[in-house]
């Protein structure tokens, strides 16, 4: 039985290595869309202006892709860390997680 007082470290890890897979996963597809309007702004003149608007949106979008993964790094980094502070002070107190 799990003590519902203590948080569920290895789920809160799990959670933001996700976050931050689905972070790197957005900065590739909004990097491809970028490199796909960058492209089509040099093979259709016409319309360039509105595809380099485009390829700077999609820029923008993967750039806000590469914090977030970032960002759920280093809250993934912050949760093994808690994790390991809290065992360490259990151990100290003797108190230990007993399984039924």
């Amino acid at each position: 039985m799990s003590d519902k007082s203590q948080p569920d470290y290895h789920k809160q890890e799990k959670h933001h290595k996700h976050m931050e897979q689905l972070g790197k996963l957005g900065v590739v597809a909004a990097g491809a869309y970028a490199m796909h309007e960058k492209h089509k702004a040099k093979k259709d003149p016409e319309n360039s202006h509105d595809h380099k608007k485009k390829q700077e949106i999609a820029t923008a979008v993967a750039l806000g892709g590469i914090g977030f993964a970032i960002h759920e790094k280093h809250e993934k980094k912050e949760v093994k860390k808690q994790e390991k502070k809290e065992a360490k002070e259990a151990k100290k107190h003797g108190d230990h997680k007993h399984f039924h």
